[in-house]
C-alpha cells in the first residue's frame, strides 16, 4: 500500500536541499537517509533521500542526484510516497493510517448510524473526516478527540460526539434563535 509521507516545498540554499511539508507521524522512519520514495508525479522519481535536518522548525531533505537549486526547485509540489505493509499500524494506539479509517461506520454514542468515512482530508489547520451520509450528502467532521472519542478498528466503527449543529446546521440555527428570544 502506498502512503503519502510528504510534499516537497521550496528549494533551500544552492546545494539541492528542499523544505518538505511532513504528512506522516513517523518522519524519522519514512524520511530517513537511504529511503527510496516514489513520487506524484511519477516522472519526478523515484527519489532516494541522501540527508535530512531540521532548520528553523522545518524539515530539509536532500536527494541523491539533486545537487543544485534548479534541480531542487523543479521538485516543488511533488508528493513523496512510501510503500507500507497494509497490515502495519502506527506504534501509538491513538494514531491511524488513512486507509484504516476508510469505510468505517460512523455512529453516535447511542449507536445511531450517521454514515461512513469516505476520505480523510489533511488541511494545514485541521484534519477532517469526510463522512458520507445515507442520503448521499457529505459532512466534514474535525478529527479531534473531543468530537471523535473512539475508533474501533475491530468493530469497524467510529463514534462521534458532535457539537450542536455539526451534523444538522439547521438545528444550530433553531437553537440560537430560541436563545435570542
Amino acid at each position: 500500500m502506498q502512503l503519502v509521507v510528504a510534499r516537497i516545498g521550496r528549494a533551500h540554499g544552492i546545494k539541492g536541499q528542499v523544505s518538505v511539508e511532513v504528512r506522516t507521524d513517523e518522519p524519522e522512519l519514512r524520511l530517513a537517509p537511504g529511503a527510496v520514495l516514489t513520487t506524484d508525479p511519477a516522472s519526478a522519481g523515484p527519489l532516494t533521500i541522501a540527508d535530512g535536518r531540521v532548520h528553523s522548525g522545518r524539515l530539509l531533505l536532500s536527494f541523491k542526484g539533486i545537487t543544485d537549486r534548479n534541480g531542487a526547485e523543479a521538485l516543488r509540489g511533488t508528493m513523496l510516497i512510501a510503500e507500507v505493509d497494509p497490515e502495519q499500524t502506527p506504534e501509538d494506539p491513538e494514531e491511524f493510517y488513512d486507509h484504516q479509517l476508510l469505510g468505517l461506520d460512523v455512529v453516535l454514542a447511542d449507536g445511531t448510524r450517521i454514515g461512513e468515512i469516505a476520505s480523510v482530508l489533511h488541511l494545514p489547520a485541521q484534519d477532517l473526516l469526510a463522512v458520507e451520509r445515507p442520503d448521499g450528502t457529505e459532512t466534514l467532521v474535525p478529527f479531534v478527540h473531543e468530537i471523535v472519542p473512539e475508533i474501533d478498528l475491530a468493530q469497524r466503527r467510529v463514534v462521534l460526539t458532535p457539537p450542536l449543529g455539526l451534523l444538522d446546521p439547521a438545528q444550530a440555527e433553531v437553537d440560537s434563535a430560541a436563545e435570542s428570544e
